[in-house]
């Protein structure tokens, strides 16, 4: 079986539009939390969310695409044409690139400001590049069209597992010889419908959401996109490129259990986790680090950390465990693949991102979560747990080398 190491990546999130700013902003505990300004939330128990500042369309791209993206679309393209870079793919290589993007939002913001205005109006027909980026499979289309990606091209749709398995099901490509390369992501935009429905469920802190803490109340919601570019190892070594990591391995399960809660003996979790530690052949005691799924309600938090108990024993309690949410909120179906390239950023620059507002330990939750302040550590294996509703649960695993 082929190996599969990451050549590149690509970032839009509160915390920068580079992934320049968004390790330095990792490294600083920097916060991109901050009330919400794309549209009113009045009523709702938050005011908050983790928002991208500025987006700006690429300047190559053509004025009639740009003219029909929706938000989503455009942190989707942005995040893959850093990554294009940072990999040094050439147009022959693009010719053979694929492409696998998770999403849940899609263009539903660009979808509701339409609809918005043909109320306000009473139009009777909507303009169609207002609602040219609403299915969810634009933002991977957009990508081809304008890199000239020829490979495998997919959208995934499971939740917050989202972009976590596009990676996996990319990464599964190439190892089975289908294409060498592929890039590999999720890109998600805040909306109104997505935030009112969090907001019904009780499910968001009025307050910054603060992981792991014993007075959480809930999550902050986020945006933004990364791409990661996957490569046969071989590959890579043949266009004289060098491996940021290895991509070692994932676990995937379900829950069966219910649409919205977890399982509270976490064992769909567990499973994932196990799978993910075998398939990529490392010993749990290996582990250096766990980027949490960490959403910071009051299910969730305690859950996880029974799961990396069950897993990981007492090797649980010696590694650094945090939530880069804290940071920059759950980004929904873009989560997987922005936790992801943290973890990758943290395995390949020796920092442990810190979990940010955790100041009443919590007896359910009694691992070392780096609250506050990031650390300098020499990292081998990291792994990365993402969950989400229906009970979809995935876990990846990357590790130093090729």
């Amino acid at each position: 079986m082929r190996t599969v190491v990451v050549t590149g990546a690509g970032t839009i999130n509160p915390l920068g539009s580079n992934c320049r700013s968004y390790l330095e902003g990792l490294s600083e505990g920097r916060s991109g939390i901050g009330r919400v300004s794309l549209f009113d939330p009045s009523g709702c128990r938050s005011q908050l969310a983790a928002e991208v500042r500025e987006a700006t369309i690429p300047n190559d791209v053509p004025r009639p695409l740009a003219r029909r993206l929706s938000r989503s679309d455009t942190f989707a393209l942005i995040a893959a044409i850093e990554a294009v870079r940072e990999a040094a793919l050439e147009t022959r290589d693009l010719r053979q690139t694929g492409i696998v993007l998770g999403t849940t939002v899609g263009g539903m913001f660009s979808g509701e400001r339409a609809i918005f205005r043909h109320l306000a109006e009473q139009a009777f027909r909507f303009r169609t590049r207002e609602m040219a980026g609403f299915p969810l499979y634009t933002s991977g289309n957009v990508i081809a069209q304008v890199l000239g990606l020829r490979g495998p091209r997919f959208t995934v749709s499971t939740a917050c597992t989202s972009s976590a398995n596009a990676i996996a099901l990319a990464a599964d490509m190439i190892r089975e010889g289908r294409t060498p390369v592929m890039l590999a992501g999720g890109s998600d935009s805040l909306c109104l419908t997505t935030y009112a429905g969090f907001n019904a469920l009780h499910a968001m802190d009025p307050e910054p959401c603060r992981p792991f803490d014993r007075e959480r109340q809930g999550l902050t919601l986020g945006e933004g996109a990364a791409v990661l570019v996957l490569e046969d190892a071989e590959h890579a070594r043949a266009r004289g490129v060098t491996a940021w990591v290895r991509f070692a391995g994932y676990g995937m399960s379900s829950d069966a259990h219910h649409m919205t809660a977890p399982r509270s003996d976490g064992a769909g979790a567990i499973l994932a986790l196990r799978r993910a530690i075998a398939e990529s052949d490392v010993l749990a005691e290996a582990i250096d680090y766990v980027n949490a799924h960490g959403t910071g309600t009051r299910a969730n938090d305690p859950i996880e950390t029974r799961v990396l108990k069950s897993v990981l024993g007492r090797h649980a309690y010696r590694i650094p465990v945090s939530s880069t949410k804290s940071m920059i909120g759950h980004c929904l179906g873009a989560a997987g693949a922005l936790e992801a390239l943290a973890s990758v950023l943290a395995l390949r620059h020796s920092v442990v991102p810190p979990t940010l507002r955790l100041e009443h330990p919590d007896s359910d939750c009694d691992l070392d979560y780096v609250p506050g302040t990031a650390r300098r550590q020499s990292l081998d294996v990291v792994v990365s747990n993402f969950y989400g509703f229906g009970g979809t649960n995935t876990s990846l695993v990357f590790a130093r080398g090729s």
